[in-house]
């Protein structure tokens, strides 16, 4: 590896204390200074299950190095019942996949469905261990957003798309993946106890933003404070007004609420205004001159 003073994009770091793990930024240090990933393992002296969890971290909060994405037809083969009785035939990984994704969503699966999920196992190229990481995650995102029904298979072809165009193709990737969404998932609801947010879910751009306030390395005490300097200043909840907050916190790199109360005080109170003054002095010349009257 070559000797050279390394800079880290602040992306990049907030996103690795983000993840707080070790293992994460040890192997990201070490592909930044120029290490290969296939000696990672004993360069760093890392057991292959640590370094795949490592490298399943990264790849999941985007610190991976690009590989080149698989190229698939633009459409997806137009499945027929005779394809689907086939496959459940001759291909005992699908056939026990279907029984277990029908098991998890507690029904049997409509002709449409079954053409759904052959085309995740078959168009996309997803193994069937990581499809059933996906449906479990899936179920469990509903669950934390209270749904009453378990998702549709067209919920849980929408995330498999995302899963196959992030490169989520292992186990580890799965699980790493679903361990970092869950820390997000947890996130996103206390800060959207701090933001007073209680009697309705988060609308899809309202998560986005707080999706974005995560990544930057924001939590819900920062939240918490955004809100009530937000109450303070125009007297309730505005969303341009409290982006307009946190936007300022990350261009002054105050990220923590220690930072943010030490060097954003906010602006000073104005001084009292001298027509404030004026009636209060006006009131004390006229009983001055009531004196000198009576003196005379």
């Amino acid at each position: 590896m070559s000797e050279h003073n390394l800079v880290i994009p602040e992306a990049d770091w907030r996103k690795l204390l983000a993840s707080a793990k070790g293992d994460d930024a040890l192997l990201y240090l070490y592909l930044r200074v120029g290490g290969q990933a296939e000696q990672a393992e004993s360069a760093l002296h890392m057991t292959r299950s640590r370094l795949e969890c490592a490298e399943a971290s990264l790849r999941s909060i985007g610190l991976w190095p690009e590989k080149p994405k698989v190229l698939r037809p633009a459409e997806p083969p137009a499945y027929t019942e005779a394809d689907l009785i086939r496959e459940m035939k001759e291909d005992t990984g699908f056939s026990q996949l279907l029984g277990e994704t029908q098991r998890r969503l507690g029904k049997v699966l409509s002709t449409e469905e079954l053409k759904i999920l052959l085309s995740i196992y078959n168009y996309l190229g997803l193994p069937a261990e990581v499809i059933s990481i996906l449906i479990s995650f899936c179920m469990q995102r509903a669950k934390a957003k209270k749904l009453r029904r378990p998702p549709s298979m067209r919920t849980i072809e929408k995330e498999a798309y995302h899963w196959a165009d992030q490169g989520i193709e292992t186990l580890e990737e799965a699980a790493a993946y679903v361990q970092l969404e869950m820390e997000k998932q947890t996130k996103l609801r206390a800060m959207q106890r701090a933001l007073q947010i209680n009697d309705r879910q988060l609308v899809r751009g309202e998560e986005a933003i707080l999706r974005r306030w995560i990544d930057w390395g924001y939590g819900p005490g920062e939240i918490a404070l955004a809100y009530e300097r937000t109450c303070l200043q125009i007297g309730s909840f505005k969303w341009p007004y409290i982006e307009s907050i946190v936007e300022s916190w990350k261009k002054q790199g105050l990220y923590t609420v220690a930072d943010i109360q030490a060097q954003d005080k906010g602006p000073a109170k104005p001084a009292a205004k001298p027509q404030e003054q004026q009636p209060n002095q006006w009131a004390k010349d006229a009983v001055a001159r009531m004196m000198r009257a009576q003196e005379e």
